[in-house]
């Protein structure tokens, strides 16, 4: 039976294979180790000398995985943000028929549903300065980005066009509000993702912000004493961004009529 030239038999990439197996399996088994760490004492405890320890090598060994300590971060931060992603971006594609307060409802509960779920890796990136894009920006700051994105393409389309006097900035503000969705808009160019005004941009940046004052408070425990539930200040603070969001014709498209009197 004729052979294969050498160039085209696959016997030698087998050991290579391999090898790139093992290298991945301990990796993901060190980035285990080290959210193990962070969820039982907090950021601060992370060690690699105490990974490979548990992981049962020296501590010289584990640098053949992971170059420093930050480095192991910087993986753990990208890997963290690309889960809140897959887990908003999941949400919005089981809502994209669904009316567009809606969708946007159901990203929001899909950020709360991941963040209390996994408490120790929402702080990690949103509790400490290592999930701000400072270490690896290059592989952090696009993972953080996709749920911006997800958030944005939502809202888009759903910022009201300004319709009257109600609706324009007071006298002085025009200048302020004019310069940062400028900023904005110049921040999302250098961004992959939608390309949306700045008004959707400000509104966007808005609920974000607002809705993880909520999450992190709720996280650390400060309503627990105050006798309610914050599921329900987290849907209010929604509602109240998606009421500025919403013109005013849809908003009364989606009041429903009450039924007609009977007898």
């Amino acid at each position: 039976m004729a052979q294969l030239p050498a160039t085209e038999r696959q016997e030698p990439e087998r050991p290579l294979d391999r090898r790139a197996r093992y290298r991945a399996q301990t990796r993901d088994e060190v980035k285990q180790i080290a959210l193990r760490q962070i969820a039982t004492a907090g950021l601060g405890a992370l060690s690699l000398n105490g990974v490979a320890r548990e992981l049962g090598v020296t501590g010289p060994a584990l640098y053949r995985y992971f170059a420093s300590r930050d480095d192991l971060l910087a993986e753990l931060v990208a890997n963290a943000y690309d889960d809140l992603a897959d887990a908003v971006e999941a949400a919005d594609a089981s809502s994209r028929t669904a009316d567009g307060r809606d969708r946007l409802r159901a990203l929001a509960a899909a950020y709360r549903a991941w963040a209390l779920a996994q408490p120790h890796r929402y702080l990690l990136l949103f509790g400490a300065p290592v999930g701000s894009g400072a270490l690896a920006p290059e592989r952090t700051i696009p993972a953080a980005h996709r749920t911006m994105s997800a958030l944005l393409a939502a809202l888009d389309g759903l910022v009201a066009t300004p319709s009257g006097d109600d609706d324009r900035p007071r006298a002085g503000d025009e200048q302020p509000i004019a310069e940062l969705d400028r900023q904005l808009e110049a921040w999302l160019e250098q961004r992959a993702g939608p390309r949306v005004g700045g008004p959707v941009a400000r509104l966007g940046v808005a609920l974000w912000t607002r809705l993880h004052g909520i999450l992190s408070l709720e996280l650390a425990g400060h309503f627990a004493s105050m006798g309610f539930d914050p599921a329900l200040l987290y849907a209010a603070e929604c509602e109240a961004l998606l009421d500025q969001a919403v013109p005013r014709s849809a908003k009364t498209r989606s009041v429903r009529q009450a039924p007609p009197a009977s007898g």
